[in-house]
């Protein structure tokens, strides 16, 4: 089974594609790198939820939590265990 920072890091690839050959760091600011804006935050906000069977609160789009791919995963990480689904 493939990870959440895999699976993660697969949406944003086909979904935002960067310059060819261009791999993201985990810890590469989405927004500073020019991958996702605030409507690709829409996307990705909606793949989430649906992917991981989370909610999203509005309290929680903010850099902190999506702005990269290891704050990607430690916050679908986190919101799966307060719902008390695996991680």
């Amino acid at each position: 089974m493939e990870t959440i920072q895999a699976r993660i890091r697969a949406f944003i690839h086909e979904t935002f594609p960067t310059q060819a050959g261009t791999e993201l760091d985990a810890g590469t600011s989405l927004f500073d790198a020019g991958v996702i804006d605030s409507i690709g935050v829409l996307t990705l906000v909606t793949w989430l939820e649906q992917e991981f069977e989370i909610v999203v609160d509005d309290d929680d789009v903010v850099p902190e939590n999506l702005d990269g791919i290891a704050r990607l995963t430690a916050y679908v990480e986190g919101k799966r265990r307060d719902a008390g689904l695996d991680a």
